[in-house]
């Protein structure tokens, strides 16, 4: 079987040690199949009664610590994880599977394949409710930016996941035409780029109430950075969360 990125993945049967070093995916199998995930990073925060081996970060991970854990399987992100990470466990012997996801339709594609290729399971409950929940793009009804650093200052751009996300529930993307997958800007730019609302994530940078809304005169709206970035369980969620912001 091949990867997203099309690398041959040696699996003898169904994986059933797998470290995962993407948050997000890490809650997709570990919230259907818990008994398969022996490690994970420090940021694998959900679902939250996880309690397995971590292994440092996504930019960082312990090389040493996954090897140890003798994984069946490593899943990892083209954009989340380093290349360089990826080689070195495969040049230690380790399977990897390298998900590349930049759109809604490529996440559920992955996932099923994930699944049912690498895991021999069934699709879970939460990805045919989502793959029903985002077959159908809703009409364009709101133009929003998404900051999601400051100092300096960025922002969602195209060719991302997010973008496509709001793209599907009615959400133009007013700052998708610059370059980049996440310009950056200033808060200047995001008020004049014609907004009805800026959303503001509390992740990777933690937007609050008193941290980021007095740099706009556009109105604003926290929401959860989990359900904006976040393939897998938080899909379903996210539908909910994006039909109901209003100008």
């Amino acid at each position: 079987m091949r990867d997203d990125l099309g690398a041959d993945v040696p699996l003898s049967g169904p994986a059933r040690r797998i470290v995962s070093l993407v948050p997000s995916l890490t809650e997709a199998v570990a919230g259907s199949a818990p008994d398969r995930v022996v490690g994970a990073t420090d940021w694998c925060t959900h679902p939250a009664d996880l309690d397995v081996a971590r292994v440092r970060g996504t930019k960082n991970p312990d090389l040493a610590a996954i090897r140890a854990l003798s994984p069946d399987l490593v899943v990892a992100n083209q954009e989340e994880n380093r290349e360089l990470d990826v080689r070195r466990l495969r040049d230690a012997g380790v399977t990897v599977w390298v998900t590349r996801i930049e759109t809604v339709e490529e996440s559920l594609v992955s996932m099923s394949r994930l699944f049912t290729e690498a895991l021999g399971l069934a699709d879970p409950p939460w990805l045919v409710e989502a793959r029903s929940l985002w077959a159908t793009p809703a009409p364009r009804r709101l133009s929003v930016a998404v900051p999601i650093w400051r100092d300096p200052w960025m922002v969602v751009g195209s060719s991302t996941y997010t973008d496509d996300l709001l793209t599907r529930a009615g959400l133009a993307n007013v700052l998708a035409h610059l370059d980049g997958r996440y310009p950056t800007v200033t808060p200047a730019e995001i008020d004049g780029a014609g907004a009805d609302v800026v959303l503001l994530p509390d992740e990777p940078y933690v937007f609050t109430a008193q941290d980021g809304p007095e740099a706009f005169t556009t109105p604003t709206r926290l929401v959860s950075g989990r359900l904006l970035t976040w393939y897998g369980p938080a899909m379903v969620e996210a539908y909910a969360m994006l039909a109901a912001i209003d100008g």
